[in-house]
């Protein structure tokens, strides 16, 4: 029986993967947390690509069906790599949900929070400029994924505090660990929120 495989840089993943299992419990599942070359947010283009790759032929060796990227970084850098390489898998990609934040807080501040990476990919960009209400301030949360993943909390709390103060009262919606699914096949685009 085929599988699904789904990956991220880290842990983070794993809500991903529960949200999955919720809709689809009795497929088989291979979650692969990429803590080896976490975090992908400060790494190029090219690093990010090239280590998704890898991952990809992993699961493809394995037999998977299809191949979720549970990691906005991956997701903005890689993935229409992937799709382009692998016509034969389907990809579901994550992507920051800040279209959310234009269909039901239009205008409201917001705060995105995001990996370099992520800030700084064109897909971002594209759905940044696509939707921005400019009420948006964009925080680029370099050594965050580091500090999460030690699971030290009060290195998170002192991180936060340190970079959210500025926005303490402004601030009405962030857009961090939400996430729409999407689903590139070789037919159409099918979004899930």
């Amino acid at each position: 029986m085929k599988t699904i495989g789904i990956f991220d840089s880290g842990i983070g993943g794993v809500t991903v993967l529960k949200e999955i299992i919720k809709v689809l419990p009795n497929e088989n599942y291979i979650y692969y947390s990429d803590t080896k070359n976490n975090p992908y947010g400060d790494k190029t283009n090219e690093e990010v690509i090239n280590i998704c790759d890898e991952i990809t032929k992993y699961f493809i060796k394995r037999d998977c069906k299809v191949i979720v990227i549970a990691c906005n970084t991956a997701s903005a850098k890689a993935s229409k790599y992937l799709r382009e390489k692998y016509k034969d898998i389907e990809f579901i990609a994550i992507e920051p949900a800040y279209k959310m934040v234009h269909d039901y807080a239009y205008n409201e501040p917001t705060l995105v929070m995001a990996t370099k990476g992520t800030i700084e990919s064109e897909k971002f960009n594209i759905l940044y400029n696509k939707y921005n209400n400019h009420k948006t301030e964009l925080l680029s949360c370099v050594g965050l994924a580091d500090i999460i993943e030690e699971g030290n909390e009060e290195k998170i709390k002192k991180y936060l505090k340190d970079h959210l103060s500025k926005f303490r009262g402004k601030i009405k919606n962030v857009v961090l660990r939400l996430y729409t699914l999407s689903i590139n096949t070789r037919r159409d685009k099918i979004g899930f929120g």
